[in-house]
């Protein structure tokens, strides 16, 4: 069954692609926009009101991804060590660095890339700017004007796992490594044990699994980031020019999307990255039409818009570095148990606190 579906997807894997990423986008932008999702207000939560629900969520989305991810790998659908993610070399410095930057520019810019295409798709002038920022300053980091500081930087905050006799830094791999376990046992305990403990801290919660909404934004994200490595693992090829197993990511995809319709005419069909963003900003919009709460909005003054630039420059360089964003490193990382994605997820997190205490002391 999986080869017959395989086949059909590579006879036009282009048109796969960016369909089925248009689709999971849709999706994804409905039920962010529709139940409030917000990583960056999830820290806000806690340390305004001590309310962890949109955490847990946050969290939920990351533990379903990663069951679905052991599930699909074993059933022969993805292999994850084609992504991103599970290279032995750890860039623990970009992780770490990174994870900073982009925790204290979403707080800056008042949420994160996902919060801002929510926002977008219901009207917000300020998130279609932010978003481009975003992505210019993405394109920089990568190998633009803040590229060679970028290198400079983390590159010798480096560590090959190789070294170690590590073949990948995916947890579950160190963890054979480390005692011997078999591959196949490896993977069962950690998947066990870290989806395990994170889905029962979720919902030992009361206020969180009686909230129906916050479950349901937990659900939905973490299957449509089980969605994306569902289509590009089944679309890969890897005698493709180039080949990319991946899944939902918005930072890098911002500036993929600019420079998409910068060149709309060299391209013959959108990319995955592509496909997902704009699929994310028409689910928002659908949503907002459909509650009525569509409106226009725009900066309140100039301390605003620098506000929320400042911030999107942090995210841009920040998301790059380390590799994604609360999405793309949080979830969509996370779900390959890749190290490095668990550091990022933390030090995100930390620089969102960093940021909530630099707002107050501005205010």
């Amino acid at each position: 069954m999986i080869e017959m579906w395989r086949e059909a997807a590579l006879e036009n894997a282009a048109t796969w692609v960016a369909w089925g990423g248009l689709v999971i986008g849709i999706v994804f932008g409905f039920t962010v926009h529709r139940t409030n999702f917000c990583t960056m207000g999830s820290i806000s939560d806690i340390m305004s009101f001590g309310d962890w629900r949109r955490f847990r969520s946050w969290l939920m989305a990351a533990g379903v991804a990663i069951i679905g991810v052991a599930v699909i790998e074993r059933t022969g659908v993805v292999d994850t060590g084609y992504s991103i993610y599970t290279s032995s070399t750890l860039q623990w410095g970009g992780h770490v660095i990174g994870g900073l930057l982009f925790g204290i520019g979403m707080v800056f810019a008042g949420g994160c890339v996902t919060k801002n295409l929510a926002r977008a798709g219901g009207g917000d002038l300020r998130s279609f700017v932010v978003l481009g920022v975003i992505g210019v300053a993405g394109y920089m980091t990568i190998g633009g004007l803040f590229g060679p500081a970028r290198v400079a930087v983390t590159a010798p905050m480096t560590t090959d796992l190789a070294g170690l006799g590590a073949e990948s830094q995916r947890i579950d791999g160190l963890l054979a490594t480390l005692t011997g376990l078999g591959a196949n046992t490896a993977n069962i305990v950690t998947v066990a044990v870290i989806a395990g403990a994170i889905l029962v801290w979720v919902f030992w919660d009361r206020a969180f699994r009686t909230s129906a909404n916050h479950v349901l934004a937990g659900l939905v994200i973490g299957l449509c980031v089980l969605a994306g490595w569902v289509l590009t693992g089944l679309t890969f090829d890897d005698f493709a020019d180039n080949p990319q197993v991946q899944s939902l990511s918005f930072v890098r995809p911002a500036g993929d999307t600019v420079d998409y319709l910068m060149r709309f005419t060299a391209y013959d069909a959108a990319s995955f990255t592509v496909a997902t963003l704009v699929g994310a900003l028409l689910g928002a919009f659908l949503s907002a039409i459909t509650n009525k709460s569509f409106a226009f909005a725009t900066f309140s003054d100039s301390s605003d818009t620098l506000r929320n630039l400042f911030g999107a420059i942090l995210m841009g360089i920040g998301g790059v570095s380390a590799l994604g964003c609360t999405i793309g490193q949080s979830v969509t990382g996370f779900s390959t148990l890749a190290l490095g994605s668990l550091i990022t997820f933390v030090f995100i997190v930390i620089g969102g606190v960093i940021g909530m205490k630099a707002m107050e002391a501005l205010a």
